[in-house]
C-alpha cells in the first residue's frame, strides 16, 4: 500500500512547479488538450476547466489548444493534426478509439511533440506518461458492491452487464476487474452490453429487452459507469420493478449521487476528476520545460500516474462526497430529494460542502 504515499509526493513535487520560463525568441508554449466525448458530464464540467485553470497557474505564458472529439475517432484525428500544426508541444490525449489515436501518438513523436494518455491507456504507441485510474481497481470495486448488495442467489438469476464502448480501453480493464470480484462467489452474468458511444439512451434499450428475455431473474446490473447506470434504472422503472435492483456507476455524477441517495442507484466510483486533471496539467507543464517527471509507475513500460478509485454507497455519500467537499448538501438535496437526505443526515450540512 505504498503507491498512495509516493503518489502523494510526486503530486506536491508538481504542485510546486514556478511558472514557466520562456526564451524571448519563442512562441507562447502551447499544450493541447483533446478529450474524447461530452455525454459524460465530467470533461466539460470538471476535466477541461480544471486543466486550463492548473496551466494558467503553472505557466502564465503558456496557452491551451482545446477540442472534444464528441465520441468521433476521424474528427480527433483531424483536431489533432490542427493541435500540431498551430504549434502544440504537447498532447494530452483522451481518445476516442485507442487504436485509431496510435496514429495520433506516432505522428506527434515524429514531430518530437510529447504526448500523454489521459484517462485511456494507447498501446503499442509512444507514448512519454499515462495519467489515470486504475480500470481493474474500479471495476473490481463495482464486482464487490454488487456481490456484497445481492448475497446468495437462486438458481437462474444473474446480473446484466453493461459495459461502455468498445472502443475505450479501460472497457478491458474494468471487465477484468468485475471478474475477479465475481470469481467463486456464484454470481452470474445472464448478457453482456458494450454500449456505443457511452450512451445512456442506448443501454436503456438494451437493459428494457434483456428484462423481457430474462423476466424475473435479473438481481442486479453492472453499469460501467453513472451515464449507462442512469439508462438501466429507467428502463427497470419502466418495466414496473420496485425496488430497483443494485445498480452499480462510476464517476460521482450529481444525478447519480442523488439516485444513490434516493435508493435507486446502489453505489458509484468516486475518482477525483479534479486531481487526475491538475496531474495531467501539472505534468504536461513540466514536460513542456523539458524536465523529466518521476512516476509512480509503468504501464506497459509507459511511465504512469494512477490515481485510487474510492467505492461510495449510500453510507458513504455524507462523508466521502459532502464531507468531502465534492458536492455540496445543498447541491445534492433539492426537491424530490430532500426527505432521503434528511434521512441521511445531509440536510443542515451545506458549510461541509
Amino acid at each position: 500500500m505504498k503507491r498512495p504515499l509516493v503518489l502523494v509526493l510526486v503530486l506536491g513535487a508538481l504542485a510546486a512547479l514556478t511558472a514557466c520560463a520562456v526564451p524571448a525568441d519563442v512562441e507562447a508554449p502551447t499544450i493541447a488538450l483533446l478529450l474524447p466525448e461530452s455525454k459524460t458530464s465530467r470533461y466539460e464540467q470538471i476535466d477541461r476547466p480544471v486543466f486550463e485553470q492548473v496551466v494558467a497557474e503553472r505557466c502564465a505564458e503558456c496557452r491551451v489548444l482545446y477540442a472534444n472529439a464528441g465520441q468521433d475517432a476521424a474528427r480527433q484525428q483531424q483536431q489533432a493534426e490542427s493541435a500540431l500544426t498551430q504549434g502544440a508541444q504537447v498532447l494530452v490525449l483522451g481518445a476516442v478509439d485507442a487504436s485509431a489515436a496510435q496514429s495520433i501518438v506516432t505522428a506527434a513523436a515524429e514531430r518530437g511533440v510529447a504526448v500523454i494518455a489521459y484517462d485511456r491507456f494507447i498501446a503499442d504507441a509512444p507514448l512519454d506518461y499515462f495519467v489515470a485510474y486504475d480500470p481493474v481497481r474500479v471495476g473490481q470495486l463495482q464486482g464487490q458492491a454488487l456481490v456484497e448488495a445481492i448475497g446468495p442467489t437462486e438458481p437462474g438469476q444473474g446480473l446484466l452487464v453493461v459495459q461502455g464502448a468498445s472502443t475505450d480501453p479501460n472497457v478491458a480493464g474494468l471487465r477484468t476487474g468485475l471478474a475477479r470480484a465475481l470469481e467463486g462467489t456464484g454470481l452470474t452474468v445472464l448478457a453482456e452490453y458494450e454500449t456505443p458511444d457511452w450512451s445512456p439512451d442506448k443501454a436503456q434499450e438494451w437493459v428494457q429487452g434483456q428484462l423481457t428475455q430474462y423476466s424475473g431473474r435479473v438481481v442486479g446490473v453492472y453499469a460501467a459507469n453513472d451515464g449507462t447506470a442512469g439508462g438501466a434504472i429507467s428502463a427497470m422503472r419502466a418495466a414496473g420493478l420496485d425496488p430497483v435492483p443494485p445498480v452499480t456507476g462510476q464517476d460521482a455524477e450529481l444525478a447519480a449521487i442523488q439516485r444513490i441517495v434516493a435508493g435507486d442507484q446502489y453505489m458509484t466510483v468516486y475518482k477525483a476528476i479534479s486531481q487526475q486533471a491538475r496531474t495531467a496539467a501539472e505534468l504536461s507543464v513540466r514536460v513542456l520545460r523539458g524536465e523529466v517527471p518521476a512516476a509512480t509507475v509503468e504501464v506497459q513500460g509507459v511511465p504512469s500516474v494512477l490515481l485510487v478509485p474510492v467505492a461510495v454507497t449510500r453510507a458513504q455519500v455524507a462523508a466521502v462526497i459532502v464531507g468531502g467537499g465534492v458536492l455540496s448538501a445543498a447541491e445534492i438535496c433539492v426537491e424530490p430529494y430532500t426527505a432521503a437526505c434528511r434521512e441521511l443526515g445531509l440536510v443542515g450540512t451545506e458549510d461541509q460542502g
